[in-house]
């Protein structure tokens, strides 16, 4: 079997024991360097990697949290934009003696309005509007626009009914109103 290059050079008297021992000592030293500079490398690497994907999870949640304040913040602009209609247009309904049936949310609901006012709901001139747990009346095309602003907002109006009457209808000549009180 081949020495190695240091016992030769120990045979030969080219060098002693102790500067062997040296340099197997160093040697030694910078092997273990060389490894821990690999797995301080492959750490840091790892680090590295952990830190981008959470400072990646951060701007997604920081994205979606910032996406649902403005979310809210055009819910309530359009809320305070139809407070700021009702409140601009709304007619007033003082003196009512005519109870006017209306369905709202499935369910029948009354208020008292004026003769005339009774009649513009029944043409459906007019619309209720519930706002904070009040009606409010307002013209069909304020109901509309808030209607295209929020469409969670209950309105109730009626269809102005453009139905002609049949040919051969025996009681055509006799038109029952919308707004029949029995």
């Amino acid at each position: 079997m081949a020495k190695s290059l240091q016992e030769q050079l120990l045979a030969a008297g080219l060098t002693d024991e102790k500067k062997a021992r040296q340099i197997r000592e160093e040697q030694r030293k910078a092997k273990k360097q060389q490894k821990q500079k690999k797995t301080a490398s492959t750490e840091s690497d790892e680090r590295r990697q952990r830190a981008q994907q959470a400072q990646a999870e951060k701007a997604a949640r920081d994205r979606e949290i910032n996406r649902q304040r403005q979310l809210d913040a055009e819910r309530k602009a359009l809320q305070a934009q139809v407070r700021q209609m009702v409140e601009q247009h709304r007619v007033a309904r003082r003196d009512g003696d005519i109870a006017y049936n209306f369905v709202l949310d499935k369910k029948v609901k009354k208020i008292y309005v004026s003769k005339e006012l009774c009649d513009q709901l029944a043409r459906g001139r007019l619309a209720i509007v519930e706002l904070d747990a009040d009606y409010h009346l307002l013209p069909s095309q304020v109901a509309d626009k808030i209607r295209q602003r929020d469409s969670h907002i209950p309105i109730a109006q009626a269809q102005p009914s453009s139905q002609q009457p049949d040919e051969d209808d025996p009681y055509a000549e006799f038109q029952v109103p919308d707004d029949l009180m029995w």
